[in-house]
């Protein structure tokens, strides 16, 4: 008995496998199948379906990631106009900014030839740390959006991948890029940036402000320690603190550069997969 209803149990299974093939009768046959892309035009209309789909979530995924790290490194720096001194914020900024764009520069372009890394993650960067100035700073806490306000970084990233695209070498990237991307950042935000500089009297004190807009709205800490940076040594070479600043940011942020690039080539080869496989 048992061996009777295996037998016909296969026979069953033999018969609905072949209702699919060439052998079966019209009236035994499924439904027509047949594959989704046919046709050279259509499996490119697949990959860029794909790619308009990957690259918003890589850009927004990795800016995320971005702005975790640049809240831990930068912080208050980037937080609050009176902080965005002309010794530190243009110092610290690009040294700690540079560290993701620096390491997938290396896997895009050494795995797809893309210079796009700079630019794609900066770009994600903005976008995620404008919803978080605007709901943990202005909606949460009451602060005022001009005070609180991110900077703009998206052209550093333009001339860093721009400079990896005509120089495909990443020695020249981060010589002349990467030094570019700590020198301009100064400049570039200045424009947003200047008018909360001028000078306005406070109770008979001259102050900027910046600083008076931080005397309105009191936080935990009252970054004092600013305007002593503001009377360093630095002036002995002609009082001229932002552009020495620049030069010694992008020295530092191309040797930062370096480093990463590195640790990007070391994290993209295949071992490190085959390892955790």
């Amino acid at each position: 008995m048992t061996t009777e209803w295996y037998t016909l149990k296969v026979h069953m299974e033999v018969k609905a496998v072949s209702a699919y093939g060439n052998n079966a009768t019209n009236a035994d046959k499924g439904p027509p199948t047949r594959s989704a892309i046919t046709t050279v035009q259509e499996q490119l209309a697949a990959y860029k379906s794909i790619d308009y789909m990957l690259i918003p979530i890589f850009t927004i995924l990795l800016g995320g990631v971005v702005v975790f790290l640049v809240s831990l490194t930068v912080g208050d720096w980037d937080y609050w106009q009176d902080w965005r001194d002309r010794r530190w914020w243009p110092l610290v900024t690009p040294f700690s900014l540079i560290i993701a764009p620096a390491v997938f520069s290396h896997f895009f372009w050494a795995k797809f030839r893309l210079p796009i890394a700079g630019t794609a993650i900066l770009m994600g960067y903005m976008f995620g740390v404008w919803v978080s100035r605007y709901m943990n700073f202005h909606v949460f806490a009451g602060f005022p959006m001009n005070f609180t306000s991110p900077s703009t970084f998206i052209a550093m990233g333009i001339l860093l991948d721009a400079t990896l695209a005509l120089s495909r070498s990443y020695f020249l990237s981060g010589l002349v890029g990467a030094f570019l991307f700590a020198v301009v950042i100064y400049p570039l935000n200045w424009v947003t940036m200047g008018p909360f500089h001028l000078p306005v009297e406070y109770n008979g004190v001259l102050v900027t402000v910046a600083d008076l807009m931080g005397y309105m709205y009191i936080r935990t800490a009252i970054p004092e320690y600013v305007r002593i940076i503001e009377q360093s040594t630095l002036r002995t070479f002609g009082e001229q603190v932002a552009p020495l600043t620049a030069v010694f940011a992008g020295f530092v942020t191309l040797l930062h550069y370096y480093l990463w690039v590195w640790i990007g080539s070391l994290l993209t080869k295949s071992r490190w997969m085959t390892k955790l496989v």
